[in-house]
């Protein structure tokens, strides 16, 4: 069994997207709509930078999943190799829970690159700057850094974002409580903390006005039953139905991400080859929660020729 995997925030790079434009015409037409869906040129930014403006928010999620749908269209339009043959789940890593409705026809191109344009919009605006920050806890598991974040939050918010591998887990929240909690955690039995270069507290409660935005833009879209189940972030569980998981999108705004039990619970229901389209951010995450399976990064041309082959 086989597992499409979509990256999530901090895996752009200027540069994204160019080569496999120029090898492929599915690839170029993905962010031509892309572009006239959100009325900027995003895939010259994409292509020339600069990165301090790639790097924004509002930026940084459409474009890494309209890179991820460019890899995925290259290749099943011109691969011709259709989603159910190829996996049985898809699934991503906050903004790439998007990418993976939109390769399981939840919802269409345009619809996911707007709805990521106003998800960085409001959370961005959500917090105002330098009053969040976000943490890596490194060498620390789940209970560990939910005592580090408890004992850091004093009165703040302090609360597990991402619960990456079994070495990686993310907090957020306010900046004094991070800054709190980066001093504290080798103390208390992480290898390391290093603050993250973000611009505001993902997947925390100080996020909840952006939650609004969402939950309000997205009651007016249409969401379709996903051709095979994705994994949702907040549940670690295979999703099936649109309201439902409508539902969740709107509550990973605040909760955490949930990624370590979605692949391990992947491999559980015996998903043995993690193929990650568009990125090579989450196969390291995989290889730690899941030290027997496949891992597969699919970028270029070539990596798109040779999975088509693998398929065929």
């Amino acid at each position: 069994m086989r597992a499409f995997l979509f990256p999530g925030q901090g895996s752009q790079a200027v540069g994204m997207g160019s080569a496999l434009a120029e090898a492929s015409r599915a690839a170029r037409d993905v962010f031509a709509e892309v572009d006239e869906a959100l009325g900027q040129n995003l895939f010259r930014l994409m292509k020339e930078g600069p990165d301090d403006e790639l790097k924004l928010t509002e930026n940084a999620q459409p474009a890494i999943m309209a890179h991820s749908m460019a890899v995925f269209t290259a290749l099943t339009k011109e691969g011709g190799v259709g989603l159910k043959k190829a996996a049985q789940f898809v699934a991503g890593h906050s903004l790439g829970e998007y990418s993976a409705l939109c390769a399981a026809g939840s919802f269409d191109l345009s619809t996911t690159a707007k709805l990521l344009k106003l998800r960085g919009q409001a959370m961005q605006q959500a917090v105002p700057v330098g009053q969040g920050a976000m943490a890596a806890l490194l060498g620390a598991d789940l209970p560990m850094a939910r005592r580090i974040a408890e004992a850091a939050a004093q009165g703040e918010v302090c609360t597990i974002a991402n619960d990456n591998d079994p070495s990686q887990v993310v907090i957020s929240g306010h900046k004094g409580a991070i800054e709190r909690a980066v001093e504290m955690a080798k103390e208390m039995g992480a290898k390391r903390a290093v603050l993250l270069p973000v611009s505001a507290p993902f997947h925390c409660p100080l996020m909840q006005p952006a939650a609004e935005a969402i939950s309000d833009a997205l009651s007016y879209v249409v969401l379709e039953d996903p051709a095979v189940p994705v994994f949702a972030n907040v549940t670690a569980q295979p999703e099936t139905d649109p309201d439902t998981i409508r539902g969740l999108l709107v509550d990973q705004v605040t909760g955490m991400v949930r990624w370590r039990e979605s692949v391990g619970n992947m491999a559980d229901a015996g998903v043995e080859e993690f193929v990650e389209l568009g990125g090579k951010v989450l196969g390291a995450m995989v290889k730690r929660i899941a030290p027997d399976a496949k891992v597969t990064s699919v970028v270029t041309i070539v990596d798109i020729e040779a999975l088509t082959k693998e398929i065929a």
